[in-house]
C-alpha cells in the first residue's frame, strides 16, 4: 500500500513555549509549503485562520476569496488540503468553551464560525472538518452542566451537518489540557456522540497518539475500536512520555513497541484504502537550530515506513503458534527480537 502523509504548518515553529521565548526565526507560509514535497508529504492540515488570517475581522466574501487563493497556492505546490478545523479556542468568545459555553451568544458564534470553516473547506477541496474540542469542558465541575453540554455538542454538530450535506465531521478527542477535564476524552465518547447525531454516517473520529496516552489508554486499541466501526478517518501520530502535558514527540521516539502496534493495526485493517492520510502532529525540539528544524517530520515519517516493513515481515504463523500454546512470554520475546532485528543469545 502507498501511504499519504500530512502535517500542519504549526509543526514548523519558532520554539516558544509557556516558559521561554522563540529560539528560531519564522518561516514564511510559502517556505513551509516548499518543505512538504521535499520531505514526501502530500496533505496539509489547516485551521481556518491558517487559511484566512484575522478571519473574524473579514467579510464572508473576503474569507471565500482568500480560501480560493490558498487553494491555488496548494495546486502550484502539488499539495492538497486534508482537513479544516475551526480554531475557536484562541478567540475571546471561546474562553469558556465554544459549543458548550454557558453564554448562548458565544455558542452561536462557535456554530457560525464552524459553518464558515465548512465554506473554507469546500473552497479548499476537502470534505473533512475536524473538531478538536479544546475548551469544551470545565476547570471546576460545578461551572457547567455536563448533560446539557453534551446536548449542546450534538446540536452544534447537527447544525453543521444540515448546513452542508457533503461535509464529514471528525471528532478529535483529548482528555485534558487546556481544560482540567474535557467532555469528549476518548474515541468511545466521540463515537457515541457521533451516533447521537442526525447523520451518524458523516461523523467519525481522528485519533492522536499522545491524546490516548494522556487518557491512560493505548493508541492502537483506540484505533482498533474506531477501525472496527469504520470510523477512523484520520490519525495524528506522535509520541508521549507518560501522563504529562501534551508533548507531541516524534513518532516512535519514546516507545517504539507502542508505535509498532499503531502501525500494525493501521496496516492490518487497510487504513488508507479510502484515501485517509497518515497525519503527523509533532513538535520540533526547542534546541534545534533553524537550518535543521524539519528533522522531527522526516524522522517520524521514516519511522512509520520502517515499522510498516516490520509489520509486513512479522511472522504471523509464529505468532499463531505462541497464541495457541498460550505462551505469551514466548510471543513477547519474539516481538522484541523482531523489532531489534536480532535473535537473543
Amino acid at each position: 500500500m502507498t501511504f499519504r502523509f500530512s502535517f500542519g504548518p504549526w509543526n514548523i515553529h519558532e520554539g516558544s513555549d509557556p516558559f521561554g521565548a522563540p529560539v528560531r526565526s519564522s518561516y514564511s507560509f510559502q517556505q513551509k509549503l516548499a518543505v512538504y514535497r521535499e520531505l514526501g508529504f502530500e496533505g496539509v492540515q489547516f485551521h481556518d485562520d491558517d487559511v484566512v488570517p484575522d478571519i473574524d475581522g473579514k467579510s464572508h466574501a473576503e474569507v471565500v476569496k482568500e480560501a480560493a487563493a490558498m487553494r491555488r497556492m496548494l495546486d502550484e505546490h502539488g499539495l492538497v488540503a486534508e482537513i479544516l478545523a475551526p480554531r475557536l479556542w484562541d478567540n475571546s468568545k471561546g474562553i469558556d468553551g465554544g459549543y458548550t459555553s454557558n453564554n448562548a451568544q458565544e455558542r452561536a458564534y462557535a456554530i457560525d464560525r464552524s459553518k464558515q470553516t465548512i465554506d473554507i473547506a469546500r473552497e479548499m477541496g476537502t470534505d473533512r472538518l475536524v473538531l478538536w474540542l479544546a475548551r469544551e469542558g470545565t476547570y471546576i465541575r460545578e461551572a457547567k452542566n455536563p448533560a446539557a453540554s453534551v446536548h449542546y455538542l450534538i446540536d452544534a454538530i447537527n447544525q453543521m451537518l444540515e448546513y452542508d450535506p457533503a461535509i464529514r465531521i471528525l471528532i478529535e478527542p483529548k482528555p485534558n489540557e487546556p481544560m482540567d477535564h474535557a467532555y469528549i476524552p476518548t474515541i468511545g465518547h466521540a463515537l457515541s456522540l457521533a451516533y447521537s447525531t442526525i447523520d451518524p454516517n458523516r461523523v467519525g473520529g481522528l485519533i492522536e497518539s499522545a491524546h490516548c496516552i494522556l487518557a491512560g489508554l493505548d493508541p492502537s486499541d483506540e484505533m482498533g475500536y474506531a477501525l472496527a466501526l469504520n470510523k477512523l478517518w484520520s490519525v495524528h501520530l506522535n509520541d508521549q512520555n507518560g501522563l504529562k502535558y501534551d508533548q507531541d514527540k516524534a513518532f516512535g521516539s519514546d516507545n517504539l513497541r507502542r508505535a509498532f502496534n499503531q502501525v500494525r493495526v493501521l496496516v492490518d485493517n487497510d487504513y488508507g484504502k479510502n484515501g485517509e492520510f497518515i497525519g503527523l502532529d509533532v513538535k520540533v525540539m526547542r534546541t534545534q537550530p533553524q537550518e535543521i528544524s524539519f528533522k522531527h517530520l522526516e524522522n517520524s515519517k521514516k519511522t512509520f515506513l520502517r515499522l510498516a516493513d516490520k509489520v509486513r515481515t512479522y511472522d504471523r504463523e509464529k505468532e499463531r503458534a505462541f497464541v495457541e500454546a498460550r505462551d505469551y512470554e514466548g510471543l513477547d520475546a519474539y516481538v522484541l527480537d523482531h523489532l531489534m532485528g536480532e535473535s537473543r543469545r
